[in-house]
């Protein structure tokens, strides 16, 4: 990362972003004065969702819908449960309120088990914004931003467990970075923090992965042994069990997998990693929307467009920035910030331009 202070010209810029954001923001609520009751709104977002995500599991097991409608229906509904747990993290909601907020949050993480406790993650988000791009910012490497593409990473972007699984030294790294960049004052504080990082999956992400990946394994086998002749024998009770796995895939783990990887796949690639100036946000991120990606978006509320955003102005809840996008991309444009650098994925998410800058960097954070 470089460590240089921001130049006057690039101030100037980020401050003209920040400006022209907010602006359009500020016209939007003044001509939508519904717009104030934020606190609401995201309640009730969260009720529609909810109410959204069991119909679509109810309709499943009822019959009235496939398996390939209800995983995609579903991982829509709980789209907008992950965006109400980022702006609950940066308090958009409930604020003066902790239990309606603790009760949203623990709502968040029922419904989405796949994904960090929303109290741990906090820290670390928080984090995010202050070192994005750096080996501290454990949020972003711990969805692969940073890797060279491949086969592996394809595999560790929707899964978070095979992400530890199959790089421990480099989630190991970027975790003692992020402790201690918390600089912890004594002994205790920086044990405590470990142990923070460490249960962050426990107990719903832990028992989600574990009911997921057998999941898996059992249809493997199980597709593998149907290729020889005949499948694996199974008990009335196992059979039973598998019925209720199969459910359970269909209803809740496969929508969370689905949305996972939709997410963390223009997250980890939008963002930039290792060769950004410290605090500036021009180089942190970019609009990610080329035309092909809008599929993935579908299953991360338009993630890859609007996230930048947030970046200059974090205080806007989800649905402002989705409405103001067409302003603050124009001001964005125009003051620097890129749009669909595709090459992001060759120079696994360096900023740099030349290959030669990119074999630099990379070299230097893989030492």
């Amino acid at each position: 990362m470089h460590t240089r202070n921001l130049s006057d010209a690039d101030k100037h810029r980020i401050q003209s972003i920040r400006t022209g954001v907010s602006a359009a923001a500020d016209g939007l609520r003044q001509r939508h004065r519904w717009l104030r009751h934020q606190n609401l709104i995201g309640a009730l977002i969260m009720a529609g969702s909810i109410a959204g995500a069991v119909a679509s599991g109810w309709a499943y097991v009822a019959g009235v819908i496939p398996w390939f409608v209800c995983i995609p229906l579903t991982a829509v509904f709980l789209s907008f449960i992950h965006e109400l747990e980022h702006d609950l993290i940066h308090l958009m909601y409930f604020r003066n309120s902790p239990r309606a907020y603790n009760l949203m949050l623990a709502l968040c993480w029922i419904t989405r088990p796949s994904t960090i406790s929303p109290w741990v993650r906090k820290r670390m988000h928080l984090h995010h914004h202050k070192y994005s791009g750096t080996e501290s910012d454990i949020e972003e490497r711990g969805i692969t931003n940073g890797e060279r593409w491949g086969l592996r990473r394809l595999l560790m972007t929707g899964d978070n467990m095979l992400a530890v699984y199959l790089r421990p030294k480099t989630i190991y790294k970027a975790a003692r970075a992020f402790v201690l960049a918390q600089n912890p004052q004594s002994e205790a504080e920086l044990k405590s923090l470990a142990r923070e990082q460490r249960r962050g999956y426990f107990p719903l992400g832990l028992i989600h992965y574990a009911f997921w990946h057998g999941f898996v394994l059992f249809h493997l086998a199980n597709g593998i042994a149907l290729l020889f002749g005949s499948g694996i024998p199974l008990s009335a009770g196992m059979e039973t069990f598998i019925a209720g796995l199969n459910t359970a895939a269909v209803v809740y783990m496969g929508p969370n997998m689905l949305r996972t990887f939709c997410l963390h796949f223009i997250s980890s690639n939008m963002h930039y990693y290792g060769d950004v100036e410290a605090k500036n946000i021009i180089q942190q991120t970019q609009v990610l929307n080329v035309w092909w990606m809008a599929p993935l978006q579908l299953f991360c509320f338009n993630f890859g467009s609007t996230h930048a955003i947030h970046h200059f102005v974090v205080k806007e809840p989800f649905y402002i920035r989705q409405a103001t996008a067409k302003a603050a991309h124009r001001v964005m444009r125009e003051n620097g910030v890129r749009f669909n650098d595709l090459g992001t994925f060759r120079r696994a998410n360096r900023y740099a331009l030349t290959d030669e800058a990119t074999k630099q960097v990379t070299e230097a954070a893989e030492a």
